[in-house]
């Protein structure tokens, strides 16, 4: 297939043609031709309004359903979520039925292969069954196609585990991640405990519940050494504990869900079960912190923390909805009315490296990994935008900044022609 992209500005400070405005021309899957008019034919042109060009997006953290929960979303749709989204890569979380501890269910998710740019990189569970009692086979799991281990959500309880795993896990470069939730602190907490919390008359989750579990995991890597990934970070006490941590040359990495960054507990006022998430939108002074911590590289990743969830568990009171929200549609909009777009395309895409994935680069030669966007289209963010089977959604009637146009991946292609 050929696919030519008509006067477009490369983002991509690998590229040689960065900030250039350009044709690029893909044949098969490869990068044939960059240059500012290329007047070859192709079976698809895309060109639109202010069209610009990054290397492909990543997403360290995602939920679909399949298996066991296809009636909140199936790998397929999953995907095309995913692509329509801008995204080349993501990386799957292992809340399935059954889970992802073994490699057969690692087989199962590559015949689940689409026609859809983005492609899956499996977290597998850090214990069997997510259970926290045992180690997965980590390298039998790794060999399998598993890009890390972690239980998702669920808090490694016994620091001697964690101790073992980040041991062992160097015998291959391998990434844990440890979920900083103390499950006796965080015990049937809702909301972030505040004010808010205390006006709202809502159980609450202490920032303590967080740092005290990143605390006890960096003094268990600091005795082990290897390769530690803190996810969901949503506390101010946390970002100088994570950044001390890396001033002292451990190797940790952290990320925060999009949502910590877009809201604070102000939002909460209506009760509105889409704002019922884990990590809990905490305060405007954590608010503030989490994106200084963004900036100054001690958060290295944004992930979209996206969760569908049917509407029957969601559409509930505040204390009985499960939480999460879905947010890869509407990921790229509101990280851009956050943050400079050169910011926002490094948030997407440097993020590989902690995963030991290569970051794609758009030259001649290359393979094409691109995503291809207009950064300047404002908009109020709709249902109408939402892909996902389930419409779980923080961000409805949120402006966002910026549209989606689609990507190429893996000679694959999906376009959101305008």
């Amino acid at each position: 297939m050929s696919i030519l992209l008509k006067n477009v500005t490369v983002l991509d400070y690998n590229s040689s043609f960065h900030t250039k405005t350009v044709d690029i021309l893909i044949v098969d899957g490869k990068i044939i031709d960059i240059s500012e008019n290329i007047n070859t034919s192709a079976e698809l042109v895309v060109s639109e309004k202010n069209l610009h060009v990054s290397s492909g997006w990543f997403d360290s953290s995602v939920c679909f359903g399949e298996p066991g929960f296809e009636d909140r979303e199936t790998i397929i749709n999953g995907l095309k979520t995913a692509s329509y989204s801008g995204f080349t890569d993501i990386c799957l979380q292992p809340n399935t039925y059954p889970k992802i501890d073994n490699n057969s269910i690692l087989s199962f998710l590559k015949t689940r292969d689409s026609d859809y740019p983005c492609k899956i990189h499996p977290i597998a569970c850090f214990s069997v069954d997510g259970k926290g009692k045992k180690m997965t086979e980590f390298f039998d799991l790794h060999k399998g196609g598993a890009i890390a281990f972690g239980d998702f959500l669920a808090p490694i309880k016994n620091p001697n585990l964690l101790k073992s795993a980040l041991l062992y896990a160097q015998t291959f470069d391998g990434l844990i991640i440890s979920t900083p939730r103390d499950p006796y602190l965080s015990l049937n907490g809702l909301v972030n405990e505040g004010i808010k919390s205390t006006q709202l008359g809502l159980s609450s989750i202490p920032s303590i519940a967080e740092t005290i579990q990143i605390q006890r995991d960096i003094s268990i890597l600091n005795y082990t050494g290897g390769k530690l990934h803190i996810p969901y970070v949503s506390s101010l006490e946390s970002i100088e504990i994570i950044r001390n941590a890396k001033k002292n040359g451990l190797n940790i990495s952290a990320s925060v869900p999009i949502a910590n960054l877009a809201f604070n507990d102000e939002i909460l006022d209506g009760f509105n079960s889409n704002y019922k998430l884990f990590p809990p939108i905490r305060g405007k002074e954590d608010q503030k912190k989490l994106k200084e911590g963004v900036l100054d590289g001690t958060i290295d990743i944004v992930t979209s923390h996206h969760q569908p969830i049917n509407s029957e568990l969601k559409q509930v009171d505040f204390n009985s909805a499960e939480y999460g929200t879905i947010s890869l549609e509407a990921m790229f909009g509101v990280l851009n009315k956050i943050f400079s777009i050169e910011k926002v395309i490094e948030l997407l895409t440097k993020g590989r490296n902690i995963f030991n994935l290569e970051i794609p680069k758009i030259d001649k030669g290359e393979s094409a990994c691109i995503t291809f966007f207009d950064p300047s289209k404002r908009d109020k963010f709709s249902r109408d935008n939402i892909i996902s089977t389930s419409k779980n959604c923080a961000f409805i009637d949120f402006e966002i900044i910026g549209k989606v146009y689609g990507c190429i991946n893996e000679n694959k292609i999906h376009y959101n022609k305008n």
